[in-house]
């Protein structure tokens, strides 16, 4: 037995030269996996319980192979999507679910969710800082046509304490008649802050409530599904909002959001994503629901594996002497890792080896671009097999101090893991680091 390992390492080093990586990178990356084991073991443990949880819901609702069946035109009585909506409304602890084709992406379902459950005269409230980039211009933070605030909804922000917890004091003095609506963003987005966990948002969510208990409280829920075994909506969430091309889509999602919570928030997000009087009665699936389903079964495995390379990620660039968040000893409640290097050269070296890792467009280089929806220049690379999903290896980030960049996803671990070894083989070679 020891005598076929060795051989297989063999090999396996020999298999990783003739894809570019020195026999040192392969070295370190093992040292440093091997120092992960027991962590490794807890994220198992949790996908398997997230899997049963999801299995059990499929089972429950009697997912049959007609809910695969497609629709068009309006879309009138999809049997597949009213299924899925109800396992989604399951796994997630909700009243209510809309999981649709018909939600491009993430900031997509937030936008929906926002404009849905606010009116003229109503105010926002951001109690975790400043959202993420994409929805400054949803909600008029910069001016853009069709905004919240070009609608009359005010918008009022309170910016974390310096150890990055909620400043509770600030909040409750934030707090007033206007205030309709409370948006959690559960990671930490272009900032260098810990993700909160479920547990920080429950917390938050209580004392919203004791100030103020007509609030909406909604969770930003992106790249948070599954890695721990309670969901925002366990925690008194009215809203949890996310796109099916990062966690639940389990890397089979061709497109997709969800937006989940009570029937009442649900619906009036229903009537602004098709129209007053029609809500989730329309949209046709075209032929989704079978991704749709089989991504969600498989969403734990694939965030497991994301999550191991995520704490691969931490411990190597830490031990390297670069700033990480979080830390490999810190509890994860994302999927995203920031790794701050301090130099411009040193982020773009680092998505260049992610790209070249990718089993699509791997030949290509990432340059810095002028992305929509954000206020610098963006570096990201993503040789996905679906367009921008971060659910699969991924990283990006803004072309500005501190030159963070933010990894994430992998539909495997070893995926995962051989991209940080591409990225640490280019800025080796760039003399940007020493192993």
């Amino acid at each position: 037995m020891n005598d076929t390992a060795d051989i297989l390492d063999l090999k396996m080093k020999a298999l990783y030269q003739s894809m570019g990586i020195s026999e040192k990178v392969c070295d370190f990356a093992l040292d440093v996996e091997r120092s992960l084991k027991d962590r490794f073991a807890g994220f198992d443990r949790i996908a398997e319980y997230n899997q049963m949880k999801v299995l059990r819901a499929m089972q429950k609702y009697r997912v049959s192979e007609e809910c695969f069946n497609t629709t068009t035109g309006y879309g009138y009585n999809d049997h597949g999507r009213e299924v899925l909506e109800q396992v989604y409304a399951d796994v997630f602890h909700t009243e209510a679910a809309l999981v649709r084709p018909l939600i491009a992406c993430g900031t997509h379902a937030l936008s929906i969710a926002l404009a849905g459950n606010l009116l003229p005269g109503d105010e926002l409230l951001c109690p975790a800082g400043k959202p993420y980039d994409t929805l400054e211009e949803v909600i008029g933070i910069r001016d853009s046509r069709g905004s919240l605030k070009e609608y009359g909804v005010t918008y009022r922000q309170v910016e974390l304490l310096s150890d990055g917890s909620f400043d509770y004091e600030a909040i409750r003095k934030a707090i007033g008649p206007k205030t309709k609506l409370a948006e959690i963003q559960r990671s930490k987005g272009y900032q260098t802050r810990p993700s909160f966990s479920v547990k920080q948002i429950g917390e938050l969510i209580r004392f919203l409530k004791e100030q103020k208990p007509d609030i909406i409280c909604m969770v930003d829920n992106c790249y948070g599904e599954f890695v721990d075994i309670i969901e925002p909506g366990d925690v008194g969430a009215d809203l949890v909002v996310g796109s099916l091309i990062k966690n639940p889509g389990g890397g089979l999602a061709p497109i997709g959001g969800y937006i989940a919570g009570t029937k009442e928030c649900v619906d009036r997000a229903a009537f602004r994503m098709t129209c007053p009087g029609l809500g989730s009665e329309v949209g046709a699936t075209l032929g989704v629901n079978r991704s749709f389903f089989q991504g969600l079964f498989l969403a734990p495995m694939v965030v497991k594996g994301a999550v191991k390379g995520a704490l691969f990620a931490s411990e190597v660039f830490a031990r390297l002497g670069f700033g990480v968040v979080p830390e490999s000893k810190e509890e994860r409640n994302d999927i995203i890792q920031a790794v701050s290097f301090e130099d411009p050269k040193k982020l773009i070296s680092f998505c260049k080896g992610i790209q070249a890792a990718a089993p699509v467009d791997s030949y290509v280089d990432p340059e810095p671009w002028d992305m929509p929806g954000y206020d610098s220049q963006v570096i990201m690379a993503a040789g996905a097999f679906i367009s921008g999903a971060s659910i699969e290896l991924s990283a990006d980030g803004p072309m500005k101090p501190p030159y963070a960049a933010y990894f994430q996803g992998g539909l495997t671990y070893e995926h995962a893991r051989f991209g940080i070894m591409k990225a640490l083989q280019i800025m080796l070679d760039a003399h940007q680091i020493e192993l």
